[in-house]
């Protein structure tokens, strides 16, 4: 570090502000907040840092210069920060992004005679604002409903000023016609109070209104316009029927669901409108920001950008007390609520957001492109002979020593590659040791592979140095040249025994063949996620097989060990009663009823199921292992 910046550093002050960090041909790339300027700034030069961002390997090379402001609050701190970003739009800042635009409806109540109007975006006034509606098509849906039932003008102020005779929705009954007819103004506006009834989703007050001015119009014998009042009843209650009610409370929310994959990101925004939802939006981004600050920053920036405030937004995690104070003056000192809900309503809101935001993430895949930088990343990253194409990983399973399994799973260009998943059954290792499996289970794979001429161009051994030498070993007895070999150990809980301490965990490590120390990739990296996500499958598959090799075998051991039961009796019994809780149900007449088992048998068989648990000693349960897990590579049924 160059020695102007070393005392720049030194001379940072200890208050809320921005820095502003500048490359070398004095471009802004990075604006950010801090409570502590001091702290922060430095925290980024720290040898021992756990920010894996990208930009921050690269500062050392790149950066060239940076500056502060110091303001009073974290509120001016957020301020200011969404203004910088905004004006210089900083190459490492993660800025909001759309494809879509979203459209509000406009009320003006303090017009004489409002009109409902659809805009793009709300505006500062004391105009009421209804939405963000998430399709055309809902938008013209509620527009359709209002004009029928509610009856306000859709014309411009200037034609409203200037017409001289009624229009055609006047003529059929869509609209009462203010611009020429003597409106009296307070029934127009009884008519603009239910719909910011029917607007905010608040049913009953609406219902109940309008039932009382059925009754007032049927009391003046107005029976034309009571009838339409009751149809207009009727259809709006079928109307908000549809809605989806999401709490008891009639409030306005927005709900915040955040779905990651590595560094692709999806944000989703759920509105929730008197109760109701309404719609939602979804953002993408790519970016290795940690989800807290990467969420502090798109809210703000998010309602900056003259989005409606509503009452209470709900997060799913980070510092919420800067932004409640910013977001009460954006909504004009009505108090609003930040939440990170920890149980309740909020919560299922929450998780309805998420689910939303894995299925907007699910529908955006990675561009060709994006694939091949990811896998020469992986490559450079993890100094690999070749581009990693083909991976397949292996992982070792069993049941408190017994029931070893193995499992192979695969993938081309980082996405599942079923054909190729394979389940193994241990011959030789008959212990509960990793090392000799993992051998055994790579000697075979590999084995196959030269006889077929069928190898990967990568290998991950799911653990750590040691199963990794005996892949190794395995690989140099056959002579297997040209596959790379790794292994990925996986991240685990630090400093367990000190109760007092916060719960840490290491991260993700990959230890190479020809490295002492391991390689530990950014934490939120798609290289790290394409290898993390291929082990945690082989891991699935291994844990699958081993549950199901552990029925069998209990299942056998129990029934192969009755004097006089062999593999004839056994089959029929399970073929007659369905599965061995049901045998231990049957009397011994059911039993004695099963084909080639008589009363004899069946007596020593419903003897030994009822015998207490520790006196059912399997005393063939060497021979029934070495019998139940064969020599088999099955191809995966799932």
């Amino acid at each position: 570090m160059r020695v102007e910046l070393e005392e720049k550093l030194d001379a940072l002050p200890n208050q809320p502000g921005v820095y502003l960090m500048k490359d070398r041909n004095d471009r802004i790339i990075y604006v950010g907040k801090a409570v502590n300027l001091r702290n922060r700034v430095r925290s980024y030069f720290n040898r021992g840092s756990s920010d894996a961002r990208a930009f921050v390997q690269l500062l050392d090379r790149v950066l060239g210069d940076l500056e502060t402001v110091v303001v009073r609050t974290e509120k001016e701190a957020l301020l200011l920060e969404n203004e910088l970003i905004k004006k210089h739009r900083p190459r490492f800042n993660v800025q909001l992004r759309d494809d879509k635009q979203y459209l509000c409806l406009r009320l003006d109540t303090s017009h004489q005679y409002p009109r409902l109007e659809t805009v793009r975006r709300p505006r500062r006034d004391r105009a009421r604002y209804f939405g963000p509606y998430s399709s055309a098509s809902s938008i013209r849906e509620t527009l359709r409903v209002v004009n029928r039932f509610f009856q306000l003008r859709t014309c411009t102020d200037h034609v409203l000023e200037t017409r001289k005779r009624p229009c055609l929705l006047h003529q059929i009954g869509r609209c009462a016609a203010p611009c020429v007819n003597p409106v009296p103004p307070e029934s127009y506006r009884a008519n603009v109070d239910a719909v910011v009834l029917f607007l905010e989703g608040r049913s009953g007050p609406l219902i109940d209104q309008l039932r009382d001015r059925m009754k007032a119009a049927s009391k003046k014998l107005e029976f034309e316009e009571a009838a339409r009042l009751r149809d207009q009843i009727i259809a709006l209650e079928r109307s908000l029927e549809r809605q989806t009610i999401a709490t008891t409370d009639a409030i306005d929310q927005d709900v915040f669901g955040l779905y990651r994959e590595a560094d692709r990101i999806c944000i989703y925004i759920l509105y929730v409108r008197g109760g109701r939802i309404t719609g939602g939006r979804a953002l993408h981004h790519t970016s290795d920001f940690p989800d807290d600050e990467l969420l502090t920053s798109l809210v703000n920036q998010y309602y900056a950008d003259e989005n409606f405030v509503p009452r209470e937004i709900i997060l799913p995690s980070g510092e919420v007390d800067a932004l409640t104070e910013l977001l009460t003056e954006q909504r004009g000192g009505e108090r609003v609520k930040v939440l990170v809900p920890q149980r309740g309503d909020k919560v299922e809101l929450l998780a309805l957001a998420v689910k939303n935001a894995q299925r907007s993430f699910s529908e955006r895949t990675r561009t060709r492109e994006e694939i091949e930088q990811v896998l020469e990343r992986l490559k450079e990253r993890l100094h690999l002979k070749r581009v990693p194409h083909r991976i397949e990983c292996f992982d070792i399973s069993h049941s408190q020593g017994t029931s070893i399994v193995a499992s192979q799973v695969a993938s081309i260009d980082t996405e599942p590659d079923t054909a190729n998943y394979r389940r193994y059954k241990l011959r030789t290792v008959k212990q509960n040791d990793d090392f000799a499996s993992m051998h055994e289970i790579l000697t075979r794979r590999f084995k196959r592979g030269l006889e077929e001429g069928d190898l990967p161009d990568l290998i991950v051994i799911d653990g750590g140095k040691g199963q990794l030498a005996a892949a190794f070993a395995a690989m140099k007895d056959l002579g297997v040249e040209n596959v790379d070999l790794v292994a990925l150990a996986k991240s685990r809980d630090l400093d367990v025994y000190d109760r007092d301490a916060e719960s840490r965990r290491s991260p993700e490590r990959v230890f190479l063949v020809d490295r002492k120390d391991p390689i530990v990739l950014p934490q939120t990296s798609p290289e790290l996620f394409a290898l993390t996500r291929l082990r945690d499958e082989a891991h699935r598959f291994a844990i699958t097989f081993q549950r199901k090799v552990s029925r069998k075998r209990g299942l056998q051991s129990q029934l192969d060990s009755v004097p006089g039961v062999g593999e004839t009796r056994r089959k029929a019994l399970l073929t007659h009663f369905g599965s061995l809780k049901r045998v231990k149900e049957a009397s011994i007449e059911d039993i004695a009823r099963v084909e080639s088992i008589g009363p004899a048998v069946a007596e020593r068989i419903h003897a030994f199921l009822h015998q207490p648990a520790d006196a059912q000693v399997d005393e063939g349960e060497d021979e029934v292992r070495a019998a139940s897990i064969e020599d088999a590579e099955t191809p995966a049924s799932e």
